[in-house]
């Protein structure tokens, strides 16, 4: 029965956190930050920046810490010594990949490696940097390599290229329970977060500084913060928009209207940034997505949305993973975030059940803002009518107007029977990128 096969997950989980020597934890909401840490900035946040400031003093936002973090070696005789002082070699995961990208480029500016445990503890506990900034998740470096000790240095590769060194100043095991209850407020393998964190890392962590040598290969475009802030306009707001799925009619509809929010100023531009690294089993590939946004900013040509790729890994964490995307954008030079009903949440993989409230991670949001330095924008909750189109609900409720629906199960069936798929849904180009790719 489901009641019988719950059960046996369930005991699965807590098992997994027996296994981690820990006790098991009834689920919470994620933790509020405390009050900052006055302890001295620890290891691998970094003071500087190794990029010219002129990228980014164009730009109304400034980067997270102040200054943009740049790693990456551009000399090719220094990578290549570089490459011979290393210990020995790691192939990196996909997660990893993505972490160690945006590190080396300044996406996750201050930090200029991974973080060490102290670090780690403040950020989990406390959701700021020992240094005192706000920072929504834990960076680590998982291994269950006995090689990764203290004082060695590794060379990172994505298959023969070589990504970045690593010198490993810390090793510790994690209460890999006591995170996820604090990052993800769920101890249960029903939550993706926490199977990714039960099942996919190593059994323990690593922290120091990287050095980048090169940058992934991938199927798609990911440019720089510096890269992308050298094209925004000055002393214009930039409002992101985050996405891990194609783009809808009811999605364009909702970060063109935020130009109009009254938190926005005059000639304001939208960045678009969807996440093309891992994220739940059941999303549509990365590549596959970005097929899907080529096609769709070919066909709208509006020149108020700028298109950009992130190689970020999702952790479906909810509240606390809308402050990290939102300092990220703030990274890419973004003084505004558009935070969609239930953003970054999942459901049970056995009930289907929310994990989080419809409106938890706008709050969260809203309350963190002014402090991370980034203004939240509340999407809105908009519907389509047979009589105007697009409109709010309350004002569809309001006019008394005939409502239109179609729910993603039954558009994904339309998609695979090859049905019309109706326009005011879906884009006419977006709808063939997925039946292309399917």
């Amino acid at each position: 029965t489901m009641a019988g096969f719950r059960a046996v997950v369930l005991a699965v989980a807590f098992a997994s956190a027996s296994a981690f020597n820990l006790p098991s934890f009834a689920p919470v909401r994620p933790s509020l930050s405390k009050a900052a840490v006055s302890a001295p900035r620890p290891a691998f946040v970094t003071r500087r920046s190794g990029i010219v400031m002129g990228a980014v003093a164009a730009v109304k936002q400034v980067p997270h810490g102040g200054k943009l973090v740049d790693l990456m070696v551009s000399d090719d005789g220094k990578k290549a010594d570089l490459a011979k002082s290393c210990d020995f070699e790691h192939q990196l995961t996909e997660r990893q990949l993505c972490d160690v990208e945006l590190i080396c480029n300044g996406g996750l500016s201050p930090l200029d490696g991974f973080m060490n445990e102290a670090t780690y503890k403040s950020v989990v506990d406390d959701m700021k940097l020992p240094s005192g900034e706000i920072f929504g998740l834990p960076i680590v470096f998982d291994t269950d390599d006995d090689r990764f000790v203290p004082g060695k240095k590794v060379l990172l590769k994505q298959g023969d290229l070589d990504i970045a060194t690593f010198t490993i100043e810390d090793r510790f095991k994690p209460n890999k329970v006591h995170e996820c209850k604090q990052c993800y407020g769920e101890t249960t393998l029903e939550h993706p977060g926490v199977l990714m964190v039960a099942t996919e890392r190593g059994a323990f962590y690593c922290g120091g500084k990287l050095e980048g040598l090169n940058r992934p290969k991938r199927d798609f475009p990911c440019r720089t913060p510096a890269e992308v802030r050298a094209e925004l306009p000055a002393d214009k707001d930039v409002v992101a928009f985050q996405c891990r799925n194609p783009v809808h009619r009811a999605h364009y509809e909702l970060f063109t209207r935020a130009l109009d929010a009254p938190e926005v100023g005059e000639d304001a531009v939208v960045l678009v940034h969807p996440t093309c690294g891992p994220t739940q089993a059941d999303d549509i590939p990365g590549t596959t997505r970005y097929k899907t946004y080529v096609r769709l900013a070919e066909e709208t040509a509006n020149p108020r949305i700028r298109w950009d790729y992130l190689p970020y890994s999702m952790h479906m964490a909810g509240p606390r993973e809308a402050i990290q995307h939102m300092m990220i954008r703030k990274n890419f030079g973004c003084t505004h975030f558009i935070i969609g009903r239930d953003m970054a949440g999942s459901k049970s993989s056995i009930t289907g059940d929310d994990f989080y409230g419809a409106y938890d991670a706008q709050d969260f949001a809203k309350a963190k803002g002014p402090e991370l330095g980034v203004t939240p924008v509340p999407s809105l909750n908009l519907v389509y009518t047979e009589e105007e189109g697009y409109v709010t609900a309350e004002e569809a409720k309001e006019k008394n107007l005939t409502e239109k629906k179609l729910s993603g199960t039954k558009f994904r069936k339309m998609l695979r029977g090859g049905e019309d798929i109706p326009e005011w849904f879906a884009f006419k180009s977006v709808v063939e990128v997925l039946r292309e790719d399917s």
